[in-house]
């Protein structure tokens, strides 16, 4: 009775770690995350930049607007509306100065600042951007798996009004 357990039980700890590996790492994959975040109101913003999600591969889908909002004191928002990408852990907001990354090497190679976490895969949401950042210096918004250093979704930005 007891060589019983001596195989089941590190065989049932071995499959609790594979699950729960595998419920971490693929989860994201099937379970979405949405969101429907408000424009703050009362604030007198400017649309400056825009630019459209688009996928990189068949496997890193996303589509939707993000537009750059300023106001006079030389603060920025970035507004994603229609905002769709495929899910994945870790995934976060960057702006990077490549304004056309095709790869993930292409934005390890580019400069890059974190607007931290994605808060979800779909729907409508705005991110601060660090005070001091000239978004005249910014090529275009990502959206990058921190983990495993994937690119998911890119959108070039362009002066509004293009």
């Amino acid at each position: 009775m007891t060589q019983g357990y001596k195989i089941a039980i590190p065989v049932f700890v071995l499959g609790f770690l594979a699950g729960a590996g595998f419920w971490y790492l693929f989860s994201p994959s099937f379970i979405d995350r949405v969101v429907s975040e408000e424009l703050p109101a009362g604030l007198e913003l400017t649309e400056t930049r825009n630019g459209q999600f688009r996928d990189v591969d068949g496997a890193h889908r996303g589509s939707g607007m993000v537009r750059v909002l300023s106001n006079e004191a030389g603060g920025a928002l970035l507004r994603f509306t229609d905002f769709e990408v495929t899910n994945g852990p870790d995934l976060e907001v960057w702006l990077v100065r490549n304004p056309d990354p095709k790869r993930s090497a292409d934005v390890s190679a580019s400069q890059w600042v974190s607007l931290g976490p994605l808060r979800g895969n779909k729907g409508d949401q705005t991110y601060v951007v660090p005070e001091g950042t000239d978004m005249a210096d910014w090529g275009s918004v990502v959206i990058w798996c921190e983990q495993f250093s994937v690119l998911f979704s890119v959108a070039t930005l362009l002066p509004a009004g293009n």
